[in-house]
């Protein structure tokens, strides 16, 4: 079952939403959030990144950097650009990129659940990010950026939604990424048991994206043992049937003391390899690889696939446990500087990139992980490795804020 209850929402003037509402603190550097935020002093990554506001010189973690973020979020609230709701609701929010269209519910979530694994987790987390999280909520007394869950599709809710949302939302903007935002309120109390009452019938909810944002909350719950609203988690609930994964690609920055020869010669052993003029793979045990100039298709042979173990069988693990580690080098993806991540949503063509501009040796595309296997996986209390999905499009900060 999944506990969620509704909350009244610190939200933004419906006519400065585009202006405040930001993507996320953590899929951008400083630099691109001074860019994204110059001439607006009402964007919100004056708020989750505050260093932008400070010389450049300052530690991202600094006390000031805390403090700066905290007095920014309450000149927004003191000026009426965000305002509190005066009774608890829940909240539809749509988001549409592309050809593509999900709507979540919009709640505030159990940390117990959490802490006692009733929300299922896949990942691992860093306590230098969780301590920044933590040190963020209790700067803002409040959660700005939502926890993106997954449930299992239900049809009841699919319906209710899809009627709530022909109304007119309260809420409506196309940010400049060409992604649409549109909000609906919930203040009906026999809907607002309705969708209490489905979701806690619909199983187990599964995080998709920010496990440091849940497990920094569940550490502010128990620092303030439970005290006002800590005990609940900002929280956007998605039906597992409109959510999207896209591919999150390895680009390394050597050969390990290889010639790029041998090094083909190695991956040979693992792969059946052609060359190709595609850049993204097409299925499963299936990866592109852009090296010298060139596109090759890589697929795993047999002897190499674990079937019987969900987490095994990622691509991201059969890749870690046979290339990454024994011909590259790279024990630990984590820790290690020879290997950096770049998300499906900034395609292949920055792979290309990467690789021409001689910083870095290669470059693996990889097919995205399924909804499936990463529930799969949950079940089962594993761990898939890190950076094993992006999910897009991502949630904006400062649609929804929970204060504590």
């Amino acid at each position: 079952m999944a506990t969620i209850r509704p909350f009244a929402a610190l939200r933004p003037k419906p006519e400065l939403a585009s202006r405040i509402c930001e993507l996320p603190y953590d899929v951008m550097s400083s630099d691109e959030a001074v860019a994204l935020a110059a001439g607006n002093p009402l964007s919100f990554l004056h708020v989750s990144k505050p260093e932008i506001d400070l010389p450049r010189s300052t530690d991202p973690y600094a006390p000031a950097v805390y403090e700066t973020g905290r007095r920014n979020f309450r000149a927004l609230i003191k000026q009426g650009a965000l305002r509190q709701d005066p009774q608890p609701c829940f909240y539809l929010y749509r988001q549409v990129m592309g050809r593509h269209s999900q709507t979540g519910l919009v709640a505030v979530s159990s940390c117990e659940e959490y802490l006692a694994g009733t929300i299922k987790k896949h990942e691992f987390t860093r306590p230098d990010k969780e301590d920044d999280r933590v040190r963020h909520i209790e700067a803002l007394g409040a959660q700005t950026g939502p926890v993106f869950l997954v449930y299992r599709a239900d049809p009841v809710l699919a319906e209710f939604m899809a009627r709530r949302t022909d109304a007119s939302p309260e809420i409506d903007f196309t940010a400049a990424d060409g992604v649409r935002h549109t909000a609906w309120v919930i203040r009906n109390p026999p809907e607002l048991e309705l969708l209490q009452a489905r979701l806690s019938a619909a199983g187990p909810t599964y995080i998709a994206d920010g496990h440091h944002r849940c497990a920094a909350a569940a550490r502010v719950f128990n620092s303030l043992n439970g005290r006002g609203q800590s005990g609940w988690f900002l929280s956007v609930l998605f039906p597992h049937d409109q959510v999207r994964i896209l591919p999150y690609n390895r680009v390394l920055q050597d050969w390990n003391g290889l010639t790029p020869e041998h090094a083909l010669a190695e991956l040979a052993r693992v792969f059946c390899i052609a060359e190709t003029s595609l850049s993204t793979p097409a299925q499963k045990h299936e990866l592109s690889l852009y090296a010298r100039g060139a596109w090759r298709i890589l697929r795993f042979r047999p002897e190499f696939l674990e079937a019987s173990d969900p987490a095994g069988n990622l691509d991201v693990t059969l890749l870690q446990k046979h290339v990454l580690a024994p011909i590259f080098g790279i024990e630990d993806p984590r820790t290690s500087k020879r290997i950096q991540f770049v998300g499906g949503i900034r395609g292949t063509d920055e792979l290309v990139q990467l690789v021409d501009s001689g910083e870095h040796s290669c470059a693996f595309s990889m097919f995205p992980t399924s909804l499936d296997d990463l529930m799969a996986i949950a079940d089962q209390n594993g761990i898939m490795p890190p950076k094993s999905t992006w999910f897009e499009p991502k949630l904006r900060d400062a649609m929804f804020c929970h204060l504590l």
